[in-house]
């Protein structure tokens, strides 16, 4: 399946189909110097069927995990093409999740003021979300994606088949961004968790999930307004996972219990049991002056007020603009509660 990303000069097509991994150099353009970007918690064999594809390839695997997204992380990327001779003509190709996807996009774009960006997202939090869009960024004095660009890829390819080798932990970490699109835009995507077989459905999940993200992306490239949206969560998300004391949760988790206090109180009783389904829901306790310390440093916060995104009815949402402290009352009182 072809799904068109309609941007302009930077439109671009995104790929979804399995087995697609082994005939990359059918759908971009490898004939030139390619890095291929990957870390060290995506199987090898991947990149290197990528570079076994290209005219001239370099491989640059980085750790796993957020620490690679640092200017240390994005150096190593612009040494290695600086060192290896690459031109404006050359390319960079992410083969990995949102960090790889995240760096590489970013170097791509300050490498010689830009040269081409292509993803192959190998997690279901990338496939879902974070390889389309076109942003790109580095976490920087302990906030997170701070340093950054707008940076769309040249096109995006999306194999199922490679999420193969992913821990069932790490497939309800991309859940939770399907069912964020879900609650907000999608209420027959919501249904699909609700009654069907995930596992089952995954295709379609990611499939209906990009189709919200595609016609977001198209209206507010930029986020300057609608573009929200797809922060649904993100807010306290990104508080809880910032914050130090939560370092064993990851992104998706964060997220899933970032959403909770956004929703009306009529409805999340049906999204608690929707992340539980998933395997997304915790409870725990918080440090909240940390997480609020954490959430509202975020480039989000402006000021002493955030636009937040939230959702009293599936498949609709509204936008309010809130002081940060009660953003924080919101989040402790749902989420304390759900301790008692």
């Amino acid at each position: 399946m072809t799904i068109h990303m309609n941007l302009g000069e930077d439109s671009y097509d995104i790929l979804v189909e399995r087995g697609l991994l082994a005939k990359a150099h059918e759908y971009l353009n490898l004939n030139r110097r390619v890095l291929v970007v990957t870390d060290t918690g995506v199987p090898a064999e991947y990149a290197e069927t990528v570079a076994a594809l290209c005219k001239e390839s370099v491989i640059c695997t980085v750790e796993m995990g957020e620490a690679s997204k640092s200017l240390e992380g994005f150096g190593t990327l612009l040494s290695a093409m600086l060192e290896h001779g690459f031109s404006r003509k050359d390319c960079v190709v992410a083969v990995g999740g949102g960090v790889v996807g995240d760096l590489a996009g970013f170097a791509a774009s300050a490498y010689m003021r830009g040269i081409d960006f292509y993803n192959i997202p190998t997690t279901l939090l990338s496939q879902i979300d974070s390889s389309i869009g076109g942003k790109t960024a580095i976490n920087f004095g302990g906030v997170k994606n701070i340093v950054g660009a707008f940076y769309q890829p040249k096109k995006v390819l999306i194999d199922p088949d490679l999420l193969k080798t992913l821990p069932p932990r790490q497939i309800s970490n991309g859940l939770a961004e399907a069912v964020k699109v879900a609650l907000t835009s999608d209420e027959v995507l919501f249904g699909i968790f609700e009654r069907e077989d995930i596992q089952s459905h995954l295709d379609e999940i990611i499939v209906r999930s990009l189709m919200v993200k595609k016609d977001v992306v198209e209206k507010d490239e930029r986020e300057a307004g609608l573009r929200k949206i797809l922060n649904f969560g993100h807010t306290v998300g990104h508080g809880i996972e910032s914050s130090g004391g939560m370092a064993e949760l990851y992104h998706g988790e964060c997220v899933a219990l970032g959403m909770l206090p956004m929703c009306g109180e009529e409805i999340r009783p049906r999204v608690i049991q929707v992340l539980k389904r998933c395997g997304l829901y915790r409870v725990m306790a918080y440090d909240w002056d940390k997480i609020a310390e954490a959430a509202f440093h975020d480039k989000k916060a402006d000021g002493a007020t955030v636009t937040v995104t939230t959702v009293s009815e599936i498949g609709r949402f509204e936008m309010l603009t809130l002081d940060c402290t009660r953003v924080v009352e919101m989040a402790k009182a749902c989420l304390d509660g759900l301790r008692e």
